[in-house]
């Protein structure tokens, strides 16, 4: 039985509060500390989506036991295919890489002018049945790809299919029967055979024809006796369904689970043709559209405690696919992505999962590396399967060599060591040393992506040159350097798509470099933008080498929380739809223009007060009465009263991530909302925000003072 604060003895209440408002602020500050790279656990009881500011794309995951474990698609990035391992769902850490090495042919080295950009592995099924793991995966021009092993950290025994399954999801049933689902838009099941290598024959069928409103991306489950489904569609916008049968081979009822749900974000750059170019023809952004955004392929999982919790992907703009987690809410044998009263849209920030255990704030990777173990760190992967001996991390002590291979221009180079670039804002140097470089060599810092942008070292004839390229505008910049150790760095905003390159001499003052560098969402690669080091050689011979003696990234917005809760201070809130200001109206609130008679005084201050788990109650500073919302949370519904009224007073932080905030309801599981130019009362009945944030439900906190 749960026990809501307020309904507490005021005592025994304030106590706890103020027991609370110590622990929190202690465990906050603590995560303030913990390392500075993008933690979604904010260290009070919540999470901020999305779980990780990087790609990971085509989620999978499972329970084993008290063990959550993840996998997701590395495409031609070697090693690929990552586990990581989790006890609550919200922080992970790296287990191992399940292919060191997927090697087709010369497309799968970069040699004979043959890539597999946007190929190898993709869209995996995790499984877990009678104590083997099982990680099923398609490969372009291959049949579909089966590992096993005993121990999720391996060894993994590879064995190849005899059939390729578009988007393939496993189901191990309790009868003994084993089944494949797959394909887009009409949707097939089959048999597999014992060796899991195999359909039985005569069992392949379609379970849903074309044209019924199923997608790709399937993930299979048995659940209560009945066979679900879950679906993607991405024509016209993306959005994810549910199917729900019976059997396992259908008739196959299908419902929305979740839809337009982008956390406020729109789409950025991208490509209108990518067969054509460089320069390309690039759509500019379009600020309230969600296009691909929006939470869709994915699963759902239920924790120990019986909770049901959906992780999904959105396409994020330049920074890839990014994985978000929802809370899941079962409705007439439905499971609906987001909150009783708001289903299908998720919480940007909500309450962690209920799994039994408290794990601290953490990340699965260091993104930094002084290059000093005798391994490189799991965060690196190879742009395809690189050239053993061209490379070494014992060559020279405390540096990454890389030894140059002949290629036409950087997208063709050879042993590019990469890294994703994190969002929401992430810096990137590294320090070189070049007194080995060769003629034709270029060795440095790129933004791997299409197009492409990187600032390097040249070396050409006796001279050694600084030269900045960007391949959509074909710009060369160079400028003369006069020492073989220089560092180059490159800054990226991932909210504005836009990144510059600078470089310096002595490690402290850093020199612009060329034009803002546009970062674009698409799906050549189908990866977001990668850190890439790199050194090849334009004459068409084996150079030389370069030494790199460090990489570090920066990250400014590392937190979901980019600004603490501001407990026991007074704030306005001022919507980014119209500047208008929350104030206390006739104990109501509505919004008011600034000078107008109703913002004079005191009354658009709220004081703003720790309930715990990142929920507030704000109290006017005009009565000392508390906001509460009433009924459904519609217009006028949103009112001033003497006292608190337990959950109908209380409100989830949202922050933004721009330095906006959203309040939502725990009445209504809806967000406060103030009608754009309209001059109405608010409500609590808003769904979720546009991209734009202009929909009045998105609001700038300042502080008015303690």
């Amino acid at each position: 039985m749960k026990t809501h604060l307020a309904s507490l003895p005021a005592p025994f209440y304030s106590k706890l509060l103020l027991t609370v408002l110590i622990l929190s602020s202690a465990v906050l500050s603590l995560a303030q500390t913990s390392p500075k790279t993008w933690t979604s656990d904010n260290g009070n009881g919540t999470f901020t989506n999305p779980l990780f500011y990087d790609e990971f794309s085509d989620p999978d995951l499972i329970r084993v036991g008290d063990n959550y474990y993840l996998t997701g698609t590395t495409m031609h990035a070697m090693p690929g295919l990552p586990v990581l391992q989790s006890k609550d769902l919200v922080n992970w850490k790296f287990v191992c890489y399940v292919v060191d090495k997927l090697d087709f042919g010369p497309a799968y080295r970069l040699e004979n002018g043959k890539d597999i950009y946007g190929q190898g592995v993709w869209a995996p099924s995790f499984r877990y049945h009678n104590g083997k793991f099982y990680i099923f995966f398609n490969v372009n021009g291959q049949t579909a790809q089966l590992y096993t092993a005993t121990n999720p950290a391996g060894p993994w025994t590879h064995t190849a299919m005899k059939k390729s399954f578009h988007d393939l999801s496993v189901l191990f049933d309790d009868d003994g029967k084993v089944y494949v689902v797959w394909g887009y838009d009409e949707l097939k099941i089959a048999e597999l055979t014992e060796d899991l290598t195999d359909i039985k024959l005569g069992t392949e069928q379609v379970i849903v024809p074309k044209s019924s409103g199923a997608g790709e991306g399937s993930h299979f489950y048995k659940i209560n006796g009945k066979y679900y489904i879950t679906n993607t569609n991405y024509d016209p916008l993306c959005y994810q369904v549910c199917l729900r049968s019976d059997k396992p081979t259908g008739p196959y009822e299908i419902n929305v689970m979740s839809a337009e749900e982008s956390f406020g974000v729109g789409t950025g750059w991208q490509h209108k043709d990518l067969r054509t170019g460089p320069p390309f023809t690039l759509i500019a952004p379009k600020p309230n559209y969600v296009g691909s955004i929006p939470l869709h392929q994915g699963g759902i999982v239920q924790t120990q405690s019986g909770e049901w919790w959906g992780w999904s992907m959105m396409d994020h703009n330049s920074t890839g696919r990014l994985t978000s987690l929802s809370p899941v809410t079962w409705q007439n044998g439905w499971p609906y992505f987001g909150l009783p009263g708001n289903l299908t849209r998720s919480p940007a920030t909500w309450i962690k999962p209920n799994t039994g255990f408290s794990t601290a704030p953490a990340a699965p990777y260091e993104r930094s590396d002084d290059f000093s173990g005798s391994k490189l760190k799991p965060i690196w992967q190879w742009n395809h399967v690189p050239k053993e001996g061209k490379w070494s991390l014992s060559a020279k002590k405390g540096y990454l060599r890389l030894s140059s291979l002949p290629a036409k221009d950087f997208w063709t180079a050879r042993n590019s060591l990469t890294q994703r670039a994190v969002g929401p804002e992430s810096t990137a140097t590294t320090e070189l040393e070049t007194k080995n470089l060769k003629m034709g060599d270029q060795a440095g810092l790129a933004l791997l992506n299409l197009p492409y942008a990187w600032l390097g070292v040249n070396r050409n004839g006796n001279q050694t040159e600084l030269k900045q390229y960007d391949q959509q505008s074909g710009k060369v910049l160079t400028a003369k350097i006069n020492t073989s150790h220089v560092w180059l760095r490159v800054h990226c905003n991932f909210d504005t798509e836009k990144a510059l390159f600078s470089y310096s001499t002595d490690g402290k003052t850093f020199k612009q470099i060329g034009d803002t560098t546009i970062m674009v969402f698409q799906l050549r690669t189908f990866q977001g933008v990668r850190f890439a080091l790199f050194n090849y050689n334009t004459a068409g011979v084996e150079g030389g080498s370069v030494d790199f003696n460090n990489f570090t990234v920066e990250e400014p917005r590392s937190r979901g929380l980019t600004r603490p809760i501001p407990y026991g201070k007074l704030i306005t809130l001022t919507s980014l739809a119209d500047s208008t200001v929350l104030v206390n109206w006739k104990n109501f609130v509505r919004p008011a223009s600034m000078g107008s008679p109703f913002t004079k005084g005191n009354v658009s201050q709220f004081r703003v007060l720790d309930r715990g788990n990142g929920r507030v109650a704000l109290q006017s500073v005009t009565d000392g009465g508390f906001v509460v919302v009433k009924g459904m949370g519609g217009m006028a519904e949103v009112r001033i009263e003497k006292e608190e009224k337990g959950i109908a007073s209380l409100f989830q932080w949202q922050d933004m991530l721009r330095g906006d905030l959203m309040l939502m309801s725990l009445a209504t599981h809806r967000y406060l909302f103030a009608d754009p130019n309209q001059g109405s009362l608010s409500s609590a009945d808003s769904p979720g925000t546009r991209p734009d944030r202009k929909d009045g439900s998105c609001f700038k906190w300042n502080l008015a003072g303690d």
